[in-house]
């Protein structure tokens, strides 16, 4: 049965589409998802296509297996094993995203780790791990996370993390809200290119963040989200017209 979802947490969800696309996360590929506000089992996503593009008639309802409740003949996403794992293995998630976000795709296939620069990223501070696809699927995958099984690996691999790196992919942002996943995605994006330009001038010398300054400052960023959500909001939808 189909549970129909607030249209608000609808049309937040078309925002965070096409936000992420205006900053540049996400191009024509991507996705983001939000847990279902009445219906905690289930998901919304829009249905396989450009973010950029994305309307309230294309939003699907995704089932606790990654599976849509009513396609109506609409393609789903194939990864959207991503986002049914994730919510299925960490109740406090309400939202996901999985972007190819440039800047942050190095420090998926180094031995550099992405740590929190600034005070824009402070949600970096609690490690962010990189998901190997060969320890889980072999060593000749497509590299998507195309399978339930793939995305219940993936999914251990982010434990406590705001942010897990998928190696020679892209990334995938959690976090508790529409407006903090979005916040998160854009600043991942930004923290790698400013990271690695410290680490250019710097010749690897860089003072990062300690342990208690990005719990303080990611508690304080909690409590601003409205004023970039509202600034890229009307953006992104102005440019949309």
């Amino acid at each position: 049965m189909t549970i129909a979802a607030d249209p608000t947490l609808i049309d937040d969800l078309v925002t965070a589409n096409r936000i992420l696309y205006d900053q540049g996360v996400v191009d024509g590929f991507g996705h983001v998802s939000v847990r279902h506000d009445k219906a905690p089992d289930r998901f919304l996503l829009a249905r396989s296509m450009a973010p950029g593009l994305v309307t309230a008639a294309d939003i699907l309802v995704i089932d606790r297996d990654g599976e849509p409740v009513d396609a109506q003949r609409r393609t789903t996403y194939l990864e959207r094993y991503i986002h049914s794992e994730i919510y299925k293995a960490y109740p406090a998630v309400q939202a996901v995203v999985h972007s190819h976000s440039p800047s942050v795709i190095p420090f998926g296939v180094t031995e550099v780790p992405l740590r929190p620069i600034y005070h824009m990223s402070g949600f970096l501070g609690a490690g962010v791990p990189v998901f190997e696809i060969r320890d889980a699927g072999g060593p000749a995958t497509d590299m998507l996370i195309r399978t339930p099984a793939l995305g219940a690996a993936m999914a251990r691999g982010l434990g406590s993390a705001a942010v897990l790196l998928l190696r020679g992919h892209g990334n995938v942002v959690v976090a508790g809200s529409l407006p903090e996943v979005v916040f998160r995605a854009v600043y991942t994006e930004v923290n790698a290119k400013l990271q690695a330009e410290a680490l250019r001038i710097g010749q690897g010398w860089v003072t990062f963040l300690n342990d208690e300054e990005a719990k303080a400052i990611t508690e304080t960023n909690r409590g601003q989200l409205g004023r970039p959500w509202e600034l890229w909001k009307a953006q992104a939808l102005a440019k949309a017209r």
